[in-house]
């Protein structure tokens, strides 16, 4: 005879919860020796906070950092065409918006952040009697108007805001440097481009044409072609066995002996293919990486289905190959971002060449500490914000969870 059990009586699944109090028992209090590390580091931890904010608020000196934020930000680039690179941060805002209401569900804590960002700074540049205090306001504005156009008309704005996108960097050319000698966007050349602008441009090129030359050099080392694999592994090799400095030395100082008379290359033209060339044969390793860990019954099932030899790759392995290595092109964009400081040793004027120029001025000697701790923090926060973006597509696409 079966005896049934009342819904009554049936205990409930156990709980991990355990609470704050209940983890910093298990955690932190668990035994004599635990609690005794937990009160030296924390005392150690406060005492460094407490440091470091003493310096930041008695004892360091801003005055080099405040007193040119606009070198740091943009170099010489002329202060009568400071609304091209407004406009530029109001579209990137509007854009941003758009993003964030048509593809993501839901505001997440990043967005606030986003939003707070603007008016933390536009509150140091008031304090500091700054006029362009308002402009950084009215990018949150468009954000926010951006999202809840997105929000509510999903459809009809997805396919403008991909175009948008997709636009955005060739349009950033187009209207940080001008054409013409003359009228509403004259020519500015890149001699005059410096800062942030310069290491963000070098960047960003870097990584978006890197990113399909790697592709391409990972596919012909796999290459059964014995001549395309042969070029594609003497490229990989050979770039990777000098360090990034000698490429840029090369741009820089020894291509113009070989060119014909009257022909010269932008500078930063010349810095940005270097640092493509050399991004793009470690992004060919990572790739290839990917490409070897694809299980061999996925080319045979894409086989069976009759796929072609591209269609297989693009629409099969690529994919797959690619999401596998997210972390580590994702570490290497970071190290590439980081790696644009290089061209400040042949001559161009980025974040770290301004910081140099500012700390020859007699003003700011002794300076170095504070002025090197504005630019760490700068480069910390986009690396953060790369890396942040990486673990949040690793979720989307549940890299390491099937």
């Amino acid at each position: 005879m079966t005896t049934l059990t009342s819904t009554k009586d049936i205990l409930p699944p156990p709980t991990e919860r355990i609470g704050i109090l209940g983890w910093m028992k298990k955690n932190l209090f668990g035994s004599i020796g635990d609690t005794i590390l937990t009160f030296v580091a924390g005392a150690f931890l406060l005492w460094l906070i407490f440091a470091i904010g003493n310096w930041i608020i008695n004892t360091a000196q801003w005055a080099a950092v405040t007193d040119n934020l606009q070198l740091y930000m943009k170099g010489q680039y002329p202060g009568s065409e400071d609304w091209r690179l407004w406009f530029l941060m109001f579209l990137l805002g509007l854009l941003i918006g758009l993003a964030w209401g048509i593809f993501l569900k839901r505001a997440e804590a990043v967005g606030w952040v986003l939003l707070i960002i603007p008016v933390i700074l536009a509150a140091w540049l008031f304090t500091l009697g700054r006029q362009s205090w308002p402009h950084l306001l009215f990018i949150d504005v468009l954000a926010i108007i951006g999202y809840f156009l997105g929000k509510r008309y999903p459809k009809k704005l997805a396919r403008p805001t991909y175009i948008l996108i997709l636009l955005y960097m060739p349009l950033v050319i187009l209207v940080v440097r001008g054409f013409g000698q003359e009228g509403f966007m004259k020519l500015v050349p890149t001699n005059l481009w410096g800062g942030l602008l310069l290491s963000l441009l070098l960047a960003i090129f870097g990584i978006v044409f890197s990113f399909p030359f790697g592709v391409l050099l990972a596919l012909g080392r796999q290459s059964k072609l014995p001549a395309l694999k042969t070029i594609s592994v003497l490229y990989i090799e050979i770039i990777r066995g000098v360090p990034l400095i000698t490429l840029l030395f090369m741009g820089q100082l020894m291509l113009p002996f070989f060119l014909p008379a009257g022909i010269t290359i932008d500078r930063v033209i010349r810095a940005t293919v270097a640092i493509i060339m050399f991004a793009a044969a470690y992004m060919a390793e990572n790739v290839r990486g990917g490409l070897q860990s694809i299980p061999k019954g996925q080319y045979e099932a894409a086989d069976a289905l009759g796929l072609s030899g591209w269609q297989k790759m693009v629409f099969i392995i690529l994919p797959q190959a690619l999401r596998a290595v997210i972390p580590v092109l994702v570490g290497q964009f970071i190290g590439l971002f980081k790696d644009t400081s290089l061209v400040a040793l042949v001559g161009l004027l980025d974040l770290l060449g301004i910081a140099r120029g500012i700390l020859a001025n007699p003003n700011y000697i002794g300076r170095q500490l504070e002025v090197f701790a504005f630019i760490a923090l700068i480069y910390w926060v986009f690396s953060y914000g790369m890396s942040y973006g990486s673990r949040r597509l690793e979720v989307a696409l549940g890299v390491g969870e099937r």
